[in-house]
């Protein structure tokens, strides 16, 4: 084939889409699982949909992305919602990002939070510190880091913080004082808002339909239950679980590099460097029983729960009920045993480990080279939503088109 293209998530439909619209019919998309999604997948659990790798939304701010995958799920079958997302943080529930509407809580707490955000050392003009918990205190204040920001990464991501790196986060707006103490002062929001203000969900399915639909736009282009365990860099050859191999003019891998268990023709520094990637896995689970809350998801901090946060089904997809759980891998254990239904991601989030940019910039660069481009959030091992992974899959496509 000219292009080979691994795993059949939002970056590798989205990649063979754009070849067949421009005429491509040259190319093969394997996929380890019985159907298409990838993290995107959904299951009908108790009458309705059950998003099995967690809260994934399509989000607004990406007109060419939506106007690409409308061709696939026609806008008209999406409903538009305004983002509701909460924190549970000790006593009190306050609307997301935390800094922009510590307002919400009791006067008490407001007190406490504006003193520690005032001599953050962001605030005071300090060196910023290059360990991640550190940097943390720093930039948001100790009880910002110790009520939210700490324990919620330590559940979500890792107990062990300071293996992170810092780079991933200064994207984050300093907290000011003035605009806490003016948000405090005027009751509401003051400073940066966070993204996914404004999202779609399908009306009657869950988000995995889409991706359904996107490869049965291709479905003589897509092999299924095909896991690639080797690949070889001198003749761009994949082979799969089952021994057949395949051949490629071009490779598109969006599958996690961890994945491939023999790699010939790679310098052995970079070989090597995969074995320092690191991930975490989740779990998610279905609950059955109706919150009374109007948020669609809430973010809870306290380590005593085993999970970090939850979607809340019956306010996203219409004539659903119930709500799931995220959980680290980790932390099941803490979990009661139950019957509900379960879902294990083995690759859930990529970590942002100190030395990730430049393992995965020598890795990409280097393959590259030989015809091999890494694509999306496996290929690239980076937290991408599915919006701005089909804007990067739409991209590179467009370089071969």
């Amino acid at each position: 084939m000219r292009f080979i293209i691994l795993g059949a998530g939002p970056a590798g439909l989205t990649f063979a889409n754009k070849l067949k619209q421009s005429g491509e019919t040259d190319f093969m998309v394997l996929e380890r699982e019985s159907e298409a999604g990838g993290l995107c997948r959904s299951q009908d659990v108790d009458g309705s949909a059950f998003d099995i790798g967690g809260g994934h939304f399509l989000d607004v701010r990406r007109p060419q992305v939506n106007e690409f995958l409308f061709k696939f799920m026609p806008e008209d079958e999406w409903d538009l919602y305004n983002r509701d997302s909460r924190i549970v943080v000790g006593d009190n529930e306050v609307n997301h990002p935390i800094e922009a509407n510590i307002w919400q809580m009791t006067i008490e707490d407001q007190v406490e939070y504006l003193k520690s955000i005032a001599i953050a050392g962001c605030n005071l003009g300090t060196d910023m510190p290059q360990e991640f918990v550190d940097w943390i205190y720093w930039k948001l204040g100790s009880k910002v880091a110790e009520d939210y920001m700490i324990p919620y990464n330590q559940k979500m991501f890792s107990k062990e913080l300071n293996q992170l790196g810092t780079y991933w986060l200064e994207k984050l707006p300093n907290v000011s004082f003035e605009e806490t103490l003016l948000s405090c002062l005027n009751k509401k929001a003051y400073g940066t808002q966070p993204g996914h203000a404004q999202f779609y969900y399908p009306k009657k399915y869950g988000y995995g339909e889409l991706w359904l639909r996107m490869a049965k736009a291709i479905e003589g282009n897509i092999e299924y239950n095909k896991a690639v365990k080797k690949i070889d860099f001198n003749t761009t050859t994949v082979t799969t679980a089952d021994g057949v191999e395949y051949k490629g003019d071009v490779i598109i891998t969006t599958i996690p590099w961890m994945e491939f268990r023999e790699i010939t023709g790679m310098p052995e520094d970079i070989k090597e460097s995969i074995k320092e990637l690191k991930f975490s896995s989740i779990q998610t689970e279905y609950h059955s029983e109706n919150l009374d809350t109007e948020a669609q998801w809430i973010y809870y901090p306290n380590p005593e729960l085993s999970y970090h946060r939850i979607l809340v089904r019956h306010n996203f997809c219409p004539g659903s009920k119930g709500y799931w759980t995220e959980t680290n891998s980790e932390r099941i254990a803490m979990e009661e045993p139950n019957d509900n239904f379960k879902y294990m991601n083995e690759y859930a989030y990529p970590l942002n480990t100190i030395k990730k940019p430049e393992i995965m910039k020598k890795l990409l660069s280097w393959s590259k080279t030989k015809n091999v481009y890494g694509l999306g959030r496996w290929g690239e091992h980076e937290h991408y939503n599915s919006d701005l992974t089909v804007n990067l899959a739409m991209n590179l496509a467009e370089q071969f088109i």
